[in-house]
């Protein structure tokens, strides 16, 4: 597929039908995200797949109490879990005062969500969650941050045309 056509393709999936995702599948979206670039290469994640019934359904709950309803349909949750950056990292982030550890996990998060269109499953990113009761479902330690939720399955809604703000209203060429 022609990324721009992927890029097209990939939207937000708020409904999905009931069928379970091929565990190659899963597998195939994660080496996306393992795959993308981060700040001095620390890749400082950790991807936790909710595919048992029970234990997604919990961390569904921990979501739809923030008004994620449509969570508990699919039948896949992926947590990404934010890790200690490298020492590196953290110095040049103190440095130039950016998050590098988010907007390491934002591109991760873009390289799931595109495999995934690309793959035929869909995706919702989810940052409105209850934490705590996410970190109990899925066993993750209380000194770590979920930095953001991947819903995961074969889309039920329908494709929509992107509204998005016009090219000239974005692009400034050699100057603001």
């Amino acid at each position: 597929m022609e990324f721009l056509n992927l890029v097209k393709l990939r939207q937000s999936s708020r409904a999905y039908e009931e069928k379970a995702v091929e565990r190659e599948k899963i597998e195939l979206v994660l080496e996306a995200g393992r795959l993308s670039p981060s700040a001095n290469n620390a890749q400082s994640w950790t991807f936790v797949v909710a595919n048992d019934t029970e234990i997604k359904n919990r961390v569904a709950d921990a979501a739809y109490k923030m008004g994620g309803a449509f969570v508990r349909q699919a039948p896949v949750v992926i947590a990404l879990v934010a890790e200690k950056p490298l020492l590196i990292s953290r110095l040049g982030a103190a440095l130039k005062k950016i998050d590098f550890t988010s907007l390491d996990m934002g591109i991760a998060a873009a390289h799931i969500c595109l495999q995934a269109a690309e793959t035929g499953l869909g995706t919702c990113m989810l940052e409105s969650f209850d934490e705590k009761k996410v970190k109990t479902a899925l066993n993750i330690p209380d000194n770590r941050r979920i930095a953001l939720l991947i819903t995961l399955g074969y889309p039920a809604d329908k494709q929509r045309e992107k509204k998005r703000k016009a090219f000239d209203e974005l692009v400034r060429w050699n100057r603001y």
